[in-house]
């Protein structure tokens, strides 16, 4: 996750100043627009033209029905909620498939099609390798370590917030440090993707930011509200069904124009040497073997939403089996959603900026209708990782954040907890969006902000996940709060206090450094804390007990445990 926020932090300063600009000067070099709608190529190579396509009517009409059918799924979903636990766990009895799908959806945004894309221009198969594998990787190490806990974290102790159990495991302060570090950062984040979807739909028919905003983040807000996780795993779903059919289409098409099925072992011979090989440039073997780290904490649930899709598992073995499937798709469903990509080189050789190649690819090679289904597919991305943040970040905010600000004062009623998420959610979406259409009065801060948030959650995780497990019992409050705050400092040191240092080593260290300096960090302290001043508190070591327990009977009200 850090590196993705690396990577639209780089993205957005890029956009700050091209915004997606179709000019000669932007596309490419010698590229020309004419008033026929026809693109001349001019490069080394000999001249071609190709056919530069508009969204149509028929895109328009694709794009509507897609709004539309989210709407329907949430109102749908409504009637399943009667409950908080309803609205943020799905009262858990979401089915494993649907949890893993969701899961799947909610791990990444339409960045995929803009950071990732370059990236994929130019570094070639390498990404699949260390983005795409390492997730499947981290998922199935993870799978029988902590799904199963958050599972049983819910059907033991009855919680609905990942941070929850965190004050029955260290304490208030420590479980308050991660709520508010991590809940006020993530408006930002989800303010940054608000702004990437937009742009992806100013690229496509020239809607301005703010409509774009307003119309996907609008949809969005209805359907979350309303119907919580079951309407932003429902809309997953459909999500899925409309990526995959537009990824196939975007395949297909690139499979026509490069000569057949045979392209996909050809390309590599036209392409430079680099881009077959599995590590190249910055993205080396160390730099893999950190971020696999990074994704183990992440995709286990350090990343809240997605402990969310566990937690909403019916059973530890249903959450074993949605981690296994998500972890199945990572490892299948990239192949065919980067493939265009790899490719784009041969298609639009020499972009300046190649973070608009598969924008560009879209508007070259699809006709009607099916412009407006590639661009569904890219909002499915942005869509569910933001529903599924907001719902997250809402139960953050009423069983953790809120009850703390009450001090003490009785837990109010569950339908005044449903009330609280519902406009808990429509606050934090409404508020991302505000931030994403005055981006541009933040200058660099909304960058740098995104890039906290991507430094920190590792710090944040790391407490969360390993808080679970009995080897870390002895790693308490004091361990928590220093490894958070440790794992901050490093990020700042390496960022803004050596960053002309780091700056002069190879390319291939500065970006392992970045990522693994903090994580690092806050994992040592983390686990040197505990041995130097091991905590010794009662409620901890039951709540470890009941979670680790895998006794189907293990089962205790939450007032046994909190103290």
């Amino acid at each position: 996750m850090i590196l993705t926020a690396i990577s639209v932090y780089r993205t957005l300063r890029r956009l700050s100043v091209l915004t997606f600009d179709l000019s000669p000067a932007k596309l490419g070099q010698g590229r020309v627009l004419t008033l026929d709608q026809t693109e001349t190529v001019r490069t080394s190579r000999p001249r071609e033209t190709l056919l530069w396509s508009q969204m149509k009517t028929l895109d328009w009409l694709v794009l509507c029905i897609y709004f539309l059918v989210m709407l329907g799924m949430g109102f749908w979903a409504r009637a399943k909620v009667k409950t908080a636990s309803d609205f943020f766990t799905a009262g858990g009895t979401m089915p494993w498939w649907l949890s893993g799908i969701s899961h799947h959806m909610s791990g990444y945004s339409s960045a995929v099609f803009v950071a990732y894309a370059a990236i994929a221009y130019t570094a070639g198969f390498s990404i699949y390798i260390w983005w795409a594998c390492s997730i499947s990787i981290a998922l199935i190490i993870g799978s029988n370590v902590f799904p199963g806990r958050w599972s049983r974290l819910r059907q033991r102790l009855g919680i609905i917030s990942p941070l929850e159990y965190l004050v029955a495991r260290y304490d208030l302060p420590a479980q308050q440090v991660l709520a508010w570090s991590g809940a006020l950062l993530k408006i930002f984040d989800v303010g940054a993707k608000w702004t990437a979807a937009a742009i992806l739909l100013q690229v496509f028919a020239d809607v301005p930011t703010l409509w774009g905003v307003l119309l996907t983040g609008s949809v969005t807000v209805v359907y979350s509200v309303v119907g919580g996780l079951w309407a932003d795993a429902l809309t997953d779903m459909s999500q899925f069904i409309i990526q995959v059919i537009a990824g196939i289409v975007m395949l297909v098409a690139v499979l026509a124009r490069l000569g057949g099925i045979s392209a996909i072992w050809t390309i590599w011979d036209r392409l430079p040497a680099s881009h077959s090989r599995p590590f190249v440039g910055e993205y080396t073997l160390a730099f893999a073997i950190v971020y696999l780290l990074i994704n183990i904490l992440s995709y286990n649930g350090g990343t809240w939403n997605l402990a969310q899709r566990f937690i909403a598992a019916p059973t530890a073995t249903a959450a074993r089996k949605a981690a296994l499937l998500s972890a199945s798709l990572y490892l299948v469903w990239p192949l065919v959603l980067f493939f265009p990509m790899w490719a784009s080189p041969l298609l639009l050789p020499h972009l300046v900026d190649p973070s608009q190649s598969y924008a560009l690819l879209t508007k070259v090679l699809l006709p009607q209708g099916l412009m407006g289904l590639v661009l569904a597919g890219m909002f499915a991305h942005t869509m569910a990782m933001t529903s599924s943040d907001a719902n997250a970040i809402s139960a953050v905010v009423v069983r953790d954040i809120l009850p703390a600000l009450r001090k003490g004062r009785q837990r109010p009623s569950d339908r005044v907890q449903l009330l609280s998420g519902r406009i808990c959610t429509l606050l934090f979406l409404s508020l991302s969006m505000c931030i994403a259409l005055t981006a541009d009065h933040f200058g660099g801060v909304m960058g740098l902000v995104i890039l906290w948030y991507g430094a920190l959650l590792g710090p944040i995780a790391i407490p969360i996940l390993f808080g679970m497990l009995n080897v870390f019992r002895r790693s308490g409050a004091n361990a928590a709060i220093a490894s958070w705050a440790v794992g901050a400092i490093a990020f700042g040191l390496i960022k803004f206090v050596f960053s002309v240092q780091i700056a002069l080593l190879p390319g291939d260290l500065t970006t392992t450094i970045t990522v693994a300096g903090p994580v690092l960090s806050s994992l040592a302290v983390f686990i040197g804390v505990g041995f130097i001043w091991p905590a010794k508190k009662p409620a901890a070591d039951r709540l470890l007990k009941l979670i680790n327990d895998e006794d189907v009977s293990a089962t205790a009200p939450p007032s046994h445990i909190i103290v």
